[in-house]
């Protein structure tokens, strides 16, 4: 049973599979940090707008976490709109750009078949007036990740990823997207012959059907970004659009904790509201949830989730989210001389679990302002952790705090700097950063865009500063790119007044061989007075 639904879903779509994540466009790499400058290499910038939102893709559901607000041939300047940490080599996905012919033969770019909360450069027709036609995209990569060391055991993991969304198969409403990946260890096979899953991973894999503009069902694996807190769902998922509003219902199951398999012992269902509205400036959306999940017919978790984004007004962007849980079980401890049985209270009173507030400002082109705050506790699981229930309760809420400017005092010039504030009443001291760098996009003589940057931090049990420098180059325009960097990293533990000290080397090439295919290959050294550490990165893709 625990294989039913991917076997019969790999069935189902097996013939159409070529392979780019669901309703994804593009796929390139962050190349280098500075804040709220980030730069992401693309193997073509063709069908990226500035102001575009770029997504990391995590478990299956895209996330957005960069604004494109400056684009050359294969790369782009972005700033961050989300406390997720961007770090050089992660994977990051434009808004795919679908296209549908009009009866009349005009090329329009159509709204997608899961509606996302983001929209990038898209224009949505009337569908009386659309023609549906199929449109096939993805990807297929493999990748290699080798260290090796003269102080520990060489290692080398494999990873191969399948993604692929066709629209409109035949020319009828079905749809159907997949993302799948498969990874092992080079001596390790032992593993995957134990289970197959601790190996393959497939975040999503359905099919979508619209009956018209306004009710749209989904089988299979998928997680809807309406409500991505809640996972990915096996099972049914149905939206129903009135005007503005959008009303949303699912009922399955959640992938087993252990391995991300199917597993029929955690049934979850739920159901959701949006609203969505359009301004002369940009959007607002705001969505309202309720889910329920379990464990073999218990109440594992449930909880209410609601999340805002607005950028209605100009140059201001707001976002936030926040999940207050709806059930909690407290552990009553009987005298042993009476019974050995534990019992337990159970309380339905509301308890904020999770909140997120994020607001970005850009008073005038040159200057953005952005500030945000997050308290967070351990989300806990009573069945499924039962045997921890009582340690994650003891955890306290967690209260950060993030600041970010960002300025550009001339054409080619960008300063920054981030300084963030995190502290728990568990923790001995708050946790602190600061971070600034200065980026010059175009060093006369040599055209390479560098970055200088200074972090000085410091936790409760360490303190430390990092100094960097790097530059990036395309050495054959739209075909080959280069990055170099270096980082000098000195950190100080309390307690034994131990002292770390690291210099650190990165290389990056990105070889676009031909229009779809790709090669990446980036490296990384650490060197201290005792060890040399080495990591390497190579990946090959395939777009189609």
């Amino acid at each position: 049973m625990r294989y039913l639904l991917p076997v019969i879903m790999l069935l189902a779509c097996g013939p159409l599979l070529y392979g780019q994540n669901p309703s994804m466009g593009q796929e390139g790499k962050v190349s280098y940090t500075t804040t709220q400058n980030v730069y992401v290499k693309f193997q073509s910038t063709d069908n990226i707008a500035t102001g575009d939102t770029l997504f990391s893709v995590q478990n299956g559901v895209p996330v957005p976490v960069l604004i494109v607000r400056e684009i050359s041939s294969i790369s782009c300047v972005c700033t961050t709109v989300s406390s997720q940490k961007v770090s050089v080599g992660d994977a990051m996905v434009s808004r795919k750009k679908a296209v549908i012919k009009e009866t009349t033969g005009t090329a329009v770019v159509p709204e997608l078949p899961d509606t996302k909360a983001y929209t990038d450069s898209a224009v949505t027709r009337k569908s009386s007036s659309l023609k549906r036609t199929q449109v096939v995209s993805g990807n297929i990569s493999a990748a290699s990740y080798l260290n090796f060391s003269n102080a520990t055991a060489n290692s080398q993991r494999m990873r191969y990823t399948f993604a692929m969304v066709i629209e409109n198969i035949g020319n009828t409403k079905l749809s159907a997207e997949t993302y799948i990946s498969f990874s092992h260890r080079l001596g390790e096979w032992s593993e995957i012959q134990n289970d197959v899953f601790n190996g393959l991973k497939i975040y999503s894999l359905s099919l979508n059907y619209k009956f018209n503009k306004n009710n749209t069902v989904w089988l299979g694996r998928k997680i809807n970004p309406r409500i991505s807190n809640a996972g990915a769902i096996d099972g049914l998922q149905y939206e129903l659009k009135a005007r503005s509003f959008t009303i949303g219902l699912f009922a399955g199951t959640r992938p087993d904790y252990k391995n991300y398999s199917f597993s029929p012992s955690l049934p979850q269902f739920g159901a959701y509201l949006a609203h969505d509205l359009t301004g002369k400036h940009g959007n607002m959306q705001t969505t309202v949830a309720c889910i329920e999940q379990m464990y073999q017919g218990m109440t594992d978790r449930r909880f209410a989730y609601l999340q805002h984004t607005n950028s209605l007004l100009r140059n201001l962007y707001f976002f936030g989210s926040v999940e207050v849980d709806l059930y909690k079980k407290t552990m009553n401890k009987v005298d042993t001389t009476v019974s050995r049985d534990t019992t337990y209270t159970k309380d339905n009173s509301p308890t904020l679990s999770n909140l997120y507030l994020s607001l970005r400002y850009r008073p005038i082109r040159q200057l953005s302002l952005s500030i945000s705050y997050s308290a967070r506790q351990n989300v806990i699981y009573y069945e499924t952790y039962k045997s921890l229930v009582e340690r994650m309760l003891e955890a306290a809420t967690v209260n950060g705090y993030t600041l970010q400017i960002n300025y550009q005092p001339v054409k080619l010039l960008s300063i920054g700097v981030n300084a963030g504030y995190r502290n728990s009443k568990n923790d001995p001291k708050p946790s602190k950063n600061i971070y600034g760098y200065v980026t010059y996009s175009q060093v006369p003589g040599i055209n390479v865009a560098a970055t200088i940057s200074a972090t000085v931090l410091e936790t409760s049990y360490m303190s430390g500063n990092i100094y960097s420098a790097g530059i990036t180059r395309d050495l054959i325009p739209g075909k080959l790119s280069a990055e170099l960097a270096y980082r000098y990293v000195s950190y100080k533990f309390f307690g034994g007044e131990s002292k770390l000290v690291q210099n650190m080397g990165e290389v990056n090439f990105t070889w676009r061989i031909i229009k779809k295919l790709s090669c990446g290959v980036y490296y990384e050294g650490t060197f201290d007075k005792t060890s040399i550490f080495n990591r390497m990165y190579i990946n090959l893709t395939q777009r189609f």
